[in-house]
């Protein structure tokens, strides 16, 4: 790419900012009928999701450490592909949820860091009435708000159903970003290019399991492939009561989650 290539993606990328993927998104979730679950199945020989078991997820981290190893996000960087929330809901119905560093190094202090290092708040234990984590990461959504808007084709969808992103054609515009209502896109420090989870497809089209879900010690990320009725993950979403984020957008995301509290935002 020219030098002048290379300073217009630098400007648009100033231009959106690298904090959207950061920033908690507000919304609630929606639980699934076994009729609207088995509706995904359908239309590819192979279709990737997940399950997300919020009753087991312990905030430990590891995930988070592993995701970035394996796919070269910067240790230090304040973005990455996968990250944990940590809510805490107090008897009077309040919220917290926080998620410093993605939970990287898992949460060390009852201190929460609610939006940014300035607002900080430490909940007294006698008033809390739950409290629970929540791992989230790219949906690789059926509908995807993402691939719509990408002006050069750079973010694509698979025939089995991830979306991933071609740092080769990516200007950096950073509509993408702005487009998903996860909230799970940044650009990367490094190739200043947009990037998200895609369930690390360089290992799950070789047999392998994501570098996340081969990290838990706690099941509580699991990898299914939703058009094999063998696949035990897929029983689970078919037969299970699961939720998925943010259903309201009809972007049909294949991230589902077991255990997921009405407070989830």
């Amino acid at each position: 790419m020219s030098c002048s290539g290379c300073s217009r993606r630098e400007f648009l990328k100033d231009a959106v900012g690298c904090s959207l993927a950061t920033v908690l998104p507000l919304s609630a979730f929606t639980f699934l009928t076994p009729e609207q679950a088995r509706a995904a199945v359908t239309n590819t020989k192979v279709r990737w999701a997940f399950l997300v078991d919020t009753m087991a997820c312990v905030g430990c981290g590891m995930c988070v450490k592993a995701c970035k190893n394996e796919n070269e996000i910067p240790y230090d960087a304040p973005v990455t592909r996968t990250w944990v929330e940590r809510y805490v809901v107090t008897k009077d119905g309040a919220v917290h949820a926080d998620s410093p560093m993605g939970a990287r190094d898992g949460f060390t202090s009852a201190v929460i860091h609610e939006g940014d290092e300035a607002h900080q708040e430490e909940v007294d234990p006698d008033d809390i009435a739950k409290a629970f984590f929540v791992p989230k990461l790219c949906n690789q959504c059926d509908n995807p708000a993402c691939v719509q808007v990408c002006p050069v084709g750079a973010t694509y969808q698979t025939d089995d159903g991830v979306v991933l992103v071609d740092r080769e054609w990516c200007i950096g515009c950073g509509y993408c970003v702005m487009a998903c209502p996860y909230g799970v896109r940044f650009f990367h420090p490094v190739t200043k290019t947009a990037d998200k989870c895609n369930f690390c497809y360089h290992r799950i089209t070789k047999g392998l399991q994501p570098a996340c879900v081969q990290s838990c010690a706690f099941g509580a990320r699991r990898l299914a492939n939703l058009r094999d009725p063998e696949d035990p993950v897929t029983k689970t979403i078919l037969t299970e009561r699961v939720a998925v984020l943010k259903d309201e957008y009809g972007t049909k995301p294949h991230v589902f989650y077991l255990g997921l509290d009405e407070s989830v935002r």
